[in-house]
């Protein structure tokens, strides 16, 4: 008796989800609970377990788009095989030997010697041919006139005529000349999540009021802060100290003093929310990916810090679950890993506002009225105007830049 295998219900807005890879093949024998396939919808990619031990039977294929509850494949009553691969072998030793006598049988039809047979001794046979001699044009001096060894090295070959002048080479047929450089295409199916992520975004840039204002930030006070501290940190709390726990602490504490920043439309209604969820994008191998850090307002940096790295890490994994990024209040980027030196990011619908980040650059500024070089970063809000008017998003942006040039004030809460 067989067991479908169907796709599992893993979300209320997931109606399909794609069939990315098989973990196992057709035929193979696999135990109760054991990953026997990667599904990708288009918010996570998650493992389809076998829910039985036997013989697995595939019917759907890689990059198959599967509705909810559709048969992915079935598992068959088995066992797991006692010798490997032994018994498939002996198949092939089988096929092996009964192919023998055809190849003997092909190699006597096919023997280059076969025309001296019954004239000539083999060695006389070999002699000939090298010499290029007609044995039926030699008379043998062995029994029944048979061709020796010493008849064919005394043979000598016969002159032939001069072969017959070939025709003049027709002329060359004028062809294009050759487009230099490859100019190979391929195409690939867009995948669940890659056409979420085209959906959300042309939806978000056609469905709201999206402006961005930009500001920049001398990032010296927090290089020589974590330049001072950052090995003490790391052995106290196990983690490194990076730039994206002081801009989540930023960006909570002035989410608080601008509550609209941090809101979104539902209907006819504005959502104000008291707490601070803050999403973090991350370049994943199958696209961009957005896990959210719940109540980071209240979080310390090294909390934030190992956050970020557990999320990250799961991202990369393809291992984050849907609750994992949902529920989002506010998104920060950094597209300066990149290389990004400035640029309008677009908004996490339903969010309301983005921070981007970007990378940092040594510039000549005005301070204290003398020029200096410092490592500046430009840092950009894109924000729904719906919600958020200009004096908001603009005081919003101001209060980050003022709390990450003086990162004491992070820490007294000033």
């Amino acid at each position: 008796m067989s067991l479908e295998i169907k796709v599992p219900t893993v979300g209320e807005s997931i109606t399909e989800v794609t069939l990315s890879q098989w973990l196992k093949q057709d035929g193979d024998y696999v135990e109760m609970d054991e990953n026997i396939a990667e599904l990708e919808s288009d918010k996570a990619t998650f493992e389809l377990p076998a829910e039985k031990a036997g013989i697995l039977r595939i019917i759907a294929q890689e990059g198959d788009t599967l509705e909810i509850g559709a048969v992915v494949c079935t598992i068959e009553e088995g066992e797991a095989p006692a010798g490997g691969s032994a018994p498939a072998a002996a198949p092939a030793a089988e096929a092996s030997s009964s192919a023998a006598p055809a190849a003997v049988a092909t190699a006597k039809d096919e023997d280059p010697d076969s025309y001296a047979a019954g004239t000539a001794s083999p060695a006389a046979a070999k002699i000939l041919r090298e010499k290029g001699i007609d044995p039926s044009s030699i008379k043998g001096t062995g029994k029944d006139g048979r061709i020796t060894k010493e008849d064919a090295e005394k043979a000598q070959p016969v002159a032939k005529a001069a072969p017959a002048a070939k025709p003049a080479a027709a002329a060359p047929v004028a062809t294009a000349a050759p487009v230099a450089g490859s100019r190979n295409e391929r195409r690939e199916k867009l995948s669940s999540l890659r056409k979420t992520i085209a959906k959300r975004l042309v939806s978000v840039k056609n469905e709201t009021a999206m402006l961005t204002t930009f500001n920049e930030v001398n990032m010296q006070p927090i290089m020589d802060l974590r330049a001072k501290y950052k090995d003490t940190f790391k052995e106290k709390f196990g983690i490194g100290l990076g730039f994206m726990s002081f801009f989540t602490k930023a960006v909570t504490t002035a989410l608080a003093e601008w509550p609209a920043v941090n809101a979104r439309i539902e209907d006819n209604e504005i959502v104000y929310s008291d707490f601070a969820d803050v999403s973090i994008a991350v370049s994943a191998p199958k696209g961009l990916v957005v896990p959210v850090i719940r109540n980071a307002e209240s979080m310390s940096l090294e909390q934030i810090e190992k956050a970020i790295a557990t999320l990250a890490g799961k991202a990369r994994d393809n291992k984050l679950t849907i609750d994992e990024m949902t529920g989002g209040t506010f998104t920060i980027t950094n597209g300066g890993v990149f290389g990004s030196m400035m640029s309008t990011p677009i908004i996490n619908a339903p969010q309301s506002a983005i921070l981007g980040m970007h990378n940092i650059i040594q510039r000549p500024i005005a301070e204290n009225g003398q020029v200096v070089i410092r490592p500046m970063m430009y840092i950009a809000l894109s924000y729904d105007h719906r919600i958020i008017d200009g004096r908001e998003s603009v005081s919003f942006l101001v209060r980050v830049k003022q709390l990450l040039e003086d990162p004491a004030r992070l820490l007294l809460g000033v």
